[in-house]
């Protein structure tokens, strides 16, 4: 599998964004997928996750009530919607496709990582 995301940009504080990353192969919805964000200087952290049949969602808690994840299966795609950004969102944004079973924040249980897209927020 083969991710590619896209959608990141420069938004002041307050403002939305609509990350989306695209998979290619006919396994897409074979794959419990996640985002996880690596904030300047900081390690990759987890920010959210959805399952294979979309049915279960997980957030980390800093970004609960503002970020809602979503896949498109017909699309091969999952998104991050991203409202009411804060300059601390402002990170390296990957999207990852689920290999092993585990918890859902830890990096290694996801075997593939799209390049990363760029979100900078203004204050």
């Amino acid at each position: 599998v083969q991710l590619q995301a896209c959608g990141g940009g420069l938004v002041q504080a307050g403002g939305s964004l609509r990350l989306s990353c695209a998979a290619s192969g006919r396994t897409f919805s074979s794959y419990g997928m996640g985002w996880f964000r690596q904030p300047p200087g900081n390690e990759r952290e987890f920010v959210a996750f959805i399952s294979r049949g979309g049915g279960s969602t997980s957030y980390a808690d800093s970004v609960k009530g503002r970020f809602t994840i979503s896949r498109d299966s017909a699309k091969n795609s999952v998104y991050l919607q991203i409202n009411s950004l804060k300059p601390e969102d402002t990170a390296v944004y990957y999207c990852a496709a689920q290999i092993q079973s585990g918890v859902a924040t830890t990096p290694r249980i996801y075997g593939y990582w799209g390049q990363g897209t760029l979100v900078t927020v203004s204050s």
